[in-house]
């Protein structure tokens, strides 16, 4: 009930009109049936942004700090993100994927719309990571169409970092379903899914023409964050 007033109500009409979203292939969403909506993640305001303009209800693999955080804020923000029909993925540990595969499978298992970001995180830096293959895993097990999804613009409206968004018009592109039931049963073979998510990617790609890199955004940054010299502080005077 609280997703509808959100999405009809409260935020929804709110998000419209401050970002007024340029809005191209919403008619590729399958207006009934489980199906699975991959995009790129460049900003917190992806969460709100694609779900606010889908017809359907739409849930989404969210990561469990959303959920975990300390103080009053932590609180609400859980709350919020569950009144909003998100489900906490646990992404520490070996056992984290197939966690996040068993509850997207549950989603589709209903026959409902589940909202994915295959790079795993958001993009740090604007480019378009690969993809991790729960994606495809979730596909091929569930034998369901992917509809490849670009957020144009909310890395700009709210980078990494920056809690208020600017006020800036942004687009959102859906591209044609993409149909893997020729990899039927394949949901184990590691060439298959990696075959799988790559086509995933490379829609999202044309949709978006970001720039692409072929290694995973956790990593990356990771390695950058490492490499960064350390932090100098100044000394207080007295």
């Amino acid at each position: 009930m609280f997703y509808y007033v959100l999405k009809y109500v409260v935020l929804g009409p709110l998000l419209r009109v401050l970002f007024r979203p340029r809005i191209e292939g919403l008619e590729n969403i399958p207006e009934e049936g489980a199906a699975i909506v991959a995009g790129n993640h460049l900003s917190f305001s992806d969460h709100f942004l694609m779900p606010a303009i889908i017809k359907r209800r739409i849930t989404f693999l969210a990561k469990a700090e959303y959920f975990t955080g300390p103080g009053i804020k932590g609180r609400l923000t859980a709350a919020f993100f569950r009144s909003a029909g998100q489900i906490p993925v646990d992404r520490s540990g070996k056992d984290a994927g197939q966690a996040a595969i068993r509850e997207g499978l549950g989603v589709l298992g209903k026959g409902e719309l589940l909202g994915i970001y295959p790079e795993g995180t958001r993009s740090h830096d604007g480019r378009l990571y690969k993809g991790k293959v729960g994606v495809a895993v979730m596909a091929i097990t569930a034998q369901v169409p992917v509809v490849p999804c670009a957020m144009l613009g909310t890395f700009e409206i709210q980078p990494p970092g920056q809690v208020v968004p600017k006020i800036k018009r942004v687009a959102i592109r859906f591209g044609e379903p993409l149909d893997f039931s020729r990899y039927a049963g394949m949901e184990n073979q590691k060439a298959a899914i990696r075959a799988v998510t790559d086509e995933i990617m490379y829609a999202i790609l044309e949709l978006s023409s970001q720039e692409y890199v072929d290694e995973y955004a956790a990593k990356v940054k990771a390695a950058e964050q490492e490499a960064a010299p350390p932090k100098k502080f100044r000394k207080l005077r007295r």
